[in-house]
């Protein structure tokens, strides 16, 4: 059986992550693709319960060391237990953000060594990375905006704009030095076009 692909959207707040997820998940479908649509941290029964202790905006305060494990350990299960078993099978795997959002996020937002991100990396995901990553790009403002409108924001999405910028930057940079698989969507467009650029991007990676 043909290993399937591994794609995964990757954002600030308010971009449009999930409406673009079933967007993708239609394009590929149409083609007759098989696909799995999951997210990260998530994707399985403990990994979404980490997902509530990272998020919730009324829990202790989490180190950035715990929170940076925390995430790692959500990942190991996402990938033991649904992503790796999905793409032996053939499908492909659309996730809602994946290691670029622990660059992002830990190394950027929260200046964390990248080092030992690349190392987390290396040691739980061995030599598993995405075939093509989207990343959906907005002025932090824009983001933060159709963030508030969603109603109580959790833990992450309450940081300061100053954290954003530099969650930002980071993505910006992962698109830099993996200009091959990380795609440049301009998520600021009219959801028309947001998604013509999606679907222009997945007809290059599907020649």
């Amino acid at each position: 059986m043909i290993r399937g692909k591994f794609i995964t959207l990757e954002g600030t707040e308010g971009v449009g992550k999930s409406t673009n997820l079933l967007f993708l998940k239609d394009f590929l479908e149409h083609r007759k693709i098989p696909t799995v649509i999951t997210r990260e941290p998530g994707g399985t029964l403990l990994a979404e319960k980490i997902r509530h202790l990272l998020l919730d905006p009324d829990s202790e305060t989490i180190t950035e060391t715990a929170e940076l494990l925390l995430v790692f350990a959500a990942r190991a299960q996402h990938i033991k237990h649904v992503i790796e078993p999905a793409l032996a099978q053939g499908n492909w795997v659309l996730c809602d953000r994946f290691t670029d959002a622990t660059y992002a996020y830990q190394g950027g937002g929260r200046n964390m060594k990248i080092s030992t991100i690349e190392w987390l990396e290396t040691t739980i995901q061995g030599p598993l990375r995405p075939d093509l990553t989207l990343l959906l790009d907005a002025p932090i403002e824009v983001g933060m905006d159709r963030a508030q409108k969603r109603g109580k924001l959790d833990r992450f999405e309450a940081e300061r704009l100053v954290f954003f910028e530099r969650v930002r930057r980071a993505y910006l940079l992962q698109l830099e030095l993996n200009p091959e698989r990380i795609k440049l969507i301009k998520a600021n467009q009219d959801l028309p076009d947001v998604q013509r650029s999606i679907a222009d991007a997945l007809r290059v990676f599907l020649r």
